[in-house]
Formats: structure tokens, sequence, C-alpha cells
């Protein structure tokens, strides 16, 4: 009966970490890596996953990457193709007195139900994509478009502008030849009273005399 409740000291970590290396490099499961520690420290399996989920397996990341690594080279040498996860999976307790052969399978191999929902995933995926890329297409037709409206009417205007710039010529001019007709019908009305002949009739006004 494994009793121990006593704390973890820094060699019974190195010790876990270890063992679970070593099981992942052989291709075993962390399974057994925590049953030959708990074994040897007089700890539970269930223990001993736990210290290894909660606090060694963060310290030892990169070793856990290279160790996945390793046992794949080994299992390709061997001439094996099997499945291999990114991730580090650490079974629950429930699942701690599963057979080996059970656990192991369920943690290296993917199931049709995962396999389903993952293409599922994909799909919906691409058609977001789809409906991302359709989207950028109309955005880009409609700037076109815009650009097109926005050149024909800065083509309108640059004309109104010529346009108006006639008006306001020829504007100038009638003013000036109005000016100028103001200015000789003034001239030939003084001409008229000055070579005109006035005389006073016996009630004071005066009247024009012909010449």
């Amino acid at each position: 009966m494994k009793v121990r409740q006593d704390a973890w000291s820094h060699e019974d970590d190195v010790l876990l970490a270890e063992t679970v290396l070593t099981h992942i490099k052989d291709g075993s499961t962390q399974l057994r890596a925590f049953d030959e520690v708990g074994d040897a420290l007089n700890r539970t399996s269930a223990a001993c996953g736990f210290r290894w989920n909660a606090v060694v397996r963060q310290k030892h990341l990169k070793a856990i990457a290279d160790a996945k690594r390793e046992r794949k080279e080994r299992k390709r040498a061997a001439g094996f193709t099997y499945y291999s996860s990114d991730r580090t999976v650490w079974a629950p307790p429930s699942m701690l007195y599963a057979p080996v052969e059970q656990t192991e399978q369920s943690i290296e191999q993917p199931s049709l139900d995962h396999i389903i929902k993952s293409l599922q995933q994909f799909a919906q995926s691409l058609k977001k994509q789809n409906q991302t890329s359709h989207a950028m297409q109309d955005v880009l037709a409609e700037n076109e478009q815009l650009k097109q409206q926005t050149y024909e009417l800065k083509q309108d205007l640059q004309k109104m502008k010529q346009d108006n710039s006639i008006i306001e010529e020829d504007y100038q001019s009638l003013i000036q030849i109005m000016n100028r007709a103001r200015r000789m019908a003034i001239l030939e009305d003084e001409e008229a009273l000055s070579s005109a002949a006035f005389k006073m009739d016996k009630n004071g006004n005066l009247e024009k005399v012909a010449k």
C-alpha cells in the first residue's frame, strides 16, 4: 500500500523527469513512467502524474520535444509509421488503471471522430477564407470604381473652371463695352447742351432756341 504523503524533493522531481523522458524516447506511455516512479518513491501513479503535469512538465518542455523527436526517428528507422501529436498528453486519474495497450492507443493515435471533426473545422476555415477573399475582391472592385468616378469628377471640375474663366472674360469685356457706351452717351449729351442756345421766357423758364 503506497501511502507516502510528504513533499516532493528536488531529487524526486529529477527522477520523475528522467523516467518520463526515457519512456517517451522508448515509445512507451507516461502512465508506465508514473508507475515506475511510484514504485521507486512509494507513491501512487496518480500522485506522480499530478506532480508531472502540475510542476515538473513545464520545466522540461524542450527536453520533451527532443524526446518525441528522437522517438519518431527511432520508429522511422525501424520501418514503422505512426501518428505523433504535438502535445504532451497526461491521462486523467480515471485512465490510470486502463489497460496499457488501450491507453497507448488513445494517446498515440487519432480517433475517427477526431479526424472528422478536424476535417469539418478545416472546411469551415476554408469557407471563411473564401468568403473573406470574395469580400476583399468586392472591396477592391468598388475602390477601383470610386477611383474612376473621382477621376471623372476631377475632369468635369476642370472643364467647369475653364468654362467659368471664359464666361468671366466675356463678362469683363461686356462691362468694358457698356462703360464705353455710357461715357460716349454722356459726352454726346454734354456736347449737345454746350452747343444749344437758351432764352428765358416771361415766366422765368429757360427754353432752347433753335439755331
